[in-house]
């Protein structure tokens, strides 16, 4: 079994590790775990998602007025969906949430950390394009 957090709902979720690819559903709310986009979340999520999910985690900290990160979003995107199975893609972000920036170290933005069993596995700074996200992703688990 694999845990996952909801990022609609925040409910964590049990899901067979055969199943993965089968479009897993959260029991709470029906909305896609596994859906190879990459979501925008707050920090409670983010720290129950980083204790929880059995799939490694990437999270890009980013703000709006950001042009790098503006930049790197749609290539973020594709990267999610080029992980799709093997890793989940999130977005935090650094404006709404400065207090979460600051618990991680984040002294410039876009950021990637990636979490793996409840650790920081690894940490890259600067906008990449997707085949580099897809590759940071694949070391982390």
């Amino acid at each position: 079994m694999v845990k996952l957090v909801c990022f609609e709902c925040g409910q964590a979720n049990r899901v067979p590790e055969d199943r993965l690819s089968a479009g897993p559903k959260c029991g709470t709310c029906g909305a896609a775990l596994i859906d190879g986009k990459a979501h925008e979340i707050d920090a409670a999520t983010l720290a129950k998602a980083i204790r929880t999910d059995g799939l490694p985690l990437v999270v890009d900290f980013w703000a709006p007025w950001c042009g790098p990160c503006r930049m790197m979003a749609p290539e973020f995107s594709k990267a999610a969906q080029g992980v799709k199975g093997r890793a989940r893609l999130v977005k935090l972000n650094t404006e709404a949430e400065p207090a979460a920036a600051s618990a991680f170290g984040i002294r410039g933005i876009p950021t990637m950390i990636g979490f793996s069993k409840g650790r920081e596995a690894a940490r890259q700074s600067g906008a990449l394009p997707a085949s580099e996200i897809a590759a940071f992703a694949g070391r982390v688990g």
